[in-house]
């Protein structure tokens, strides 16, 4: 497979770089706006592969504007613009690079945990129920099974842990004590779950099961906002509707797809990650795009 179309980090000598993350690019542009650039890196248990996935952060970002456009209802974003043609003129020169997979955002104060709506039971929530009958501290029913949906969504958080670090689960209770405020918890809470619902049901009638997903929030003289990805198949576990069963694991569009193929090889979880065989690549890629034509066939 050729890597003509794989980006996986960008070089803006004249923009300052103010963070490389897992996946984006984050420069300053001005004391209130910055650049963010979707690469096609790809993360896996929270380690970075040497290897990209061919169109990934194209479809990342479109994924993530056309979502924040449906949730402007219910809570507001940060994207000022993705439209390379109204950049400043500073930026025309890197058009090629930007175009499809940039977005000029307003600077917030991010808020150090992530949100996580989840309406099945998977992933680590599944492996934390199994030991404890919990999920991040909320006692659940006794006899649920993996991939299975709950009676009603529930709000769980973790920490945003820093590359080759690991995000750990965390209660309500210790989410307040991140973000120093009962009252911006709850509402967050709110604005979460609604979020989740309104997608849930918009993804479910397009063939796609919303098993969770990550969100983010910042603030911004008091204001919150909705940052960083939306509801992407990075952030998210995306099932399709035809095949899905409670009591394993499911077929999925998003990455755990790369994250079922590094379990099968008993990879430890730590860097560096395996080199993935050029099929796995081709197949993740082609199920990104499947998601996005999916949920927003044009």
């Amino acid at each position: 497979m050729g890597t003509t179309n794989i980006l996986m980090e960008t070089d803006f000598p004249d923009l300052k770089l103010l963070n490389r993350g897992k996946v984006r690019d984050v420069y300053k542009l001005d004391d209130s706006q910055l650049l963010m650039v979707t690469t096609d890196r790809l993360s896996a248990f929270d380690v970075v592969s040497e290897q990209g996935i061919p169109d990934k952060g194209k479809v990342l970002n479109s994924m993530t504007l056309l979502w924040s456009e449906r949730m402007s209802g219910i809570v507001m974003n940060h994207i000022v613009t993705a439209d390379v043609n109204h950049y400043p003129e500073s930026l025309k020169k890197h058009k090629d690079i930007l175009a499809g997979r940039s977005m000029i955002v307003r600077k917030t104060e991010p808020l150090k945990v992530e949100c996580i709506p989840r309406g099945y039971l998977s992933g680590s929530s599944w492996d934390e129920y199994k030991k404890t009958g919990k999920v991040c501290g909320m006692v659940l029913p006794k006899g649920l099974k993996e991939s299975g949906r709950l009676s009603e969504p529930i709000f769980t958080s973790s920490t945003k842990a820093e590359i080759g670090d690991h995000d750990e689960n965390i209660s309500f209770r210790r989410m307040i004590e991140i973000i120093g405020s009962d009252k911006l918890a709850f509402r967050i809470k709110e604005l979460v779950l609604a979020i989740y619902k309104e997608a849930e049901e918009y993804a479910f009638k397009k063939g796609i099961i919303i098993a969770d997903t990550k969100l983010e929030f910042g603030l911004c003289n008091g204001q919150l906002y909705l940052i960083d990805e939306v509801l992407t198949p990075d952030s998210s576990r995306f099932w399709p509707k035809v095949g899905y069963h409670i009591g394993g694991p499911q077929e999925s569009f998003d990455k755990q797809f790369v994250r079922n193929y590094l379990n099968s090889i008993g990879w430890d979880r730590k860097s560096p990650m395996p080199i993935l065989p050029e099929e796995i690549i081709r197949k993740t890629s082609l199920r990104y795009k499947e998601a996005l034509r999916t949920l927003f066939p044009r």
